[in-house]
């Protein structure tokens, strides 16, 4: 029998940790502490796995549903949604990375300790961080276009930032 909301927000934790089963593999976790956890079962390559899908109620039934169901379609398309899961967190990870304002303090670290004086230093990188990121120093660099930067500096100019 499906799980309703109704029934997860009224259910109650025991000593040990217990299973509620939804469908299609998606199963409420209740923990002994009373934390509910969304999972997913499914089979790999002859192993069976788990994917953890989030925490109830921050993920509704909905969204578990939904989740679980985007799983299921990689799985049909032979592709382990856990693998999957792991290399968008992988890529999310690496674009923070790389976005403009780690790559520009790297750059500013290089440079300011052996080539520019303290103050000049300072200066510089007050600027970017009062000019430059705020508009673009989350972004990934590699997503970063001309037209981008074209509209921060023309940005800085209209204030009298950078001057000819």
């Amino acid at each position: 029998m499906a799980l309703t909301d109704t029934k997860i927000r009224n259910i109650k934790p025991r000593d040990k940790p217990y299973k509620l089963a939804d469908e299609k593999g998606l199963f409420l976790l209740i923990k002994p502490n009373g934390g509910k956890y969304w999972r997913f079962k499914y089979r790999f390559l002859d192993k069976e796995k788990l994917l953890a899908i989030g925490v109830y109620p921050d993920v509704s039934l909905a969204d578990a549903r939904e989740k679980r169901d985007q799983a299921r379609k990689l799985l049909v398309n032979r592709t382990d949604p856990g693998l999957a899961k792991q290399a968008v967190k992988r890529a999310t990870k690496l674009a923070a990375e790389n976005s403009f304002e780690a790559i520009a303090r790297e750059w500013h670290a290089k440079y300011s300790t052996t080539q520019w004086s303290p103050r000049h230093a300072e200066r510089i990188l007050r600027r970017f961080e009062c000019n430059i990121f705020p508009w673009i120093g989350n972004r990934p660099i590699t997503e970063l276009t001309a037209s981008e930067i074209l509209v921060v500096l023309r940005r800085m100019e209209s204030r009298g930032v950078i001057q000819y």
